[in-house]
């Protein structure tokens, strides 16, 4: 039996290198761990399920619901229903199941003893880490896509047509003069419904016992004195006290709208692809670290819906610092500002104060540290 050498085919052409040692991923790598990470029909029918499915349900639902009964149920679209979906449904989940298919992708050579016959092959195992980044990310990535552009569409296409303030119909986009200009033209339902101080003599719907009824400056229902007793203002008084309402209320009508504007739409979806991101990214390296994926995944969960909400609303004297380097109040902290907060509560008052510098700092420490513990103990542990 006659051994042929492995020579090449042609006298003098270079050998091919062998690139297995290299510590950046190729693309057939990338590819492999893209394909092992989608055939886990589980986690992917949860990840659609999540992502997906819940707001088109949701969605669906209220269509036809307006659809069957439009004036017992609202249009499914709208400003309300889009920052309700996002900061309430997308904002969350979308953390969770991003963490929960980081977690399966930096433990599950582990967990079915695979692992070993990947260090057999010679390649490196830090490449063999880095490749399931993109690879994970180009599964979230579209996945948050998707859900979110549904409930773009249908916010928008299925948006009321009149918008409600303070139970008035109100135009929608008004500037402050425009405001102004509206509420001078209409003072009677101004001064009665909007919150302020309510105009003497304005008769604001009928008590039992005839006593005229206003709104106080906080909204309370004010009752005044019998009608025969105070004379009507004039249509000028009516005028100027519905113009200075106006311009008091404005600030809170601004943040309204018929539907979501452009620029939000943006804004929300590239800070959601963010969180997504982050979420994944934070997973993967935890679950490598540990080693297990389920442990990993309930840290995930606890850490986003638990720790997180507690330390924006918490002020531990001598521990604010490290309150600040909580990764979910620095996503929370470039939230679009006309989103509602997305930890619950008001943005000034219950959010701990942190600038936006600082909370990028910390977003980018995550990524960065996460991924090189990560890598350090794939790198590191024995096969």
């Amino acid at each position: 039996m006659t051994i042929t050498p492995d020579v090449p085919a042609v006298v003098g052409a270079p050998v091919a290198r062998d690139r297995r040692g290299s510590w950046v991923p190729s693309g057939a790598m990338v590819s492999a761990r893209f394909m092992e990470l989608r055939k886990r029909r589980g986690v992917m029918a949860a990840l659609i399920g999540v992502l997906v499915g819940i707001p088109t349900v949701f969605l669906v639902i209220r269509l036809v619901l307006h659809a069957v009964a439009p004036k017992t149920y609202g249009p499914a679209g709208g400003y309300d229903i889009y920052t309700a979906l996002v900061a309430g449904i997308l904002y969350v989940f979308g953390f969770i199941v991003a963490a929960t298919l980081g977690c399966t992708a930096g433990a599950a050579d582990l967990n079915e003893g695979m692992f070993r016959h990947l260090v057999v092959t010679g390649r490196s195992r830090l490449a063999l880490y880095l490749a399931r980044i993109p690879a994970g990310l180009a599964i979230i990535v579209p996945l948050v896509a998707m859900g979110y552009a549904i409930v773009c569409a249908v916010c928008v296409f299925a948006a009321p047509t009149a918008l409600t303030y303070q139970g008035v119909t109100v135009p929608a986009g008004l500037s402050r003069a425009g405001l102004e200009t509206w509420a001078g033209e209409h003072a009677h339902t101004v001064i009665c419904d909007f919150n302020g101080p309510i105009l003497d003599g304005v008769t604001c719907g009928n008590h039992p016992l005839g006593v005229p009824i206003g709104k106080g400056p906080n909204g309370q229902i004010i009752n005044g004195g019998p009608a025969a007793d105070v004379q009507p203002p004039s249509a000028a008084a009516m005028s100027r006290t519905a113009t200075r309402m106006s311009d008091q209320n404005y600030a809170d009508y601004a943040k309204l709208f018929l539907r979501p504007p452009a620029g939000l739409m943006i804004k929300a979806g590239l800070w959601l692809e963010l969180e997504a991101v982050i979420g994944f990214t934070v997973g993967l390296g935890l679950a490598s670290l540990l080693g297990q994926r389920t442990i990993a995944v309930v840290m995930m969960i606890v850490l986003e819906v638990i720790l997180t909400p507690i330390a924006a609303r918490a002020r531990i004297p001598h521990f604010q610092n490290a309150q600040r380097a909580i990764v979910g109040l620095a996503t929370a902290h470039i939230e679009p500002g006309a989103l509602p907060l997305a930890l619950g509560g008001d943005r000034g008052v219950d959010l701990l104060h942190e600038s936006t510098a600082v909370a990028v700092c910390v977003i980018i420490a995550w990524l960065v540290g996460w991924t090189l513990l990560g890598a350090w103990r794939m790198v590191t542990r024995d096969a």
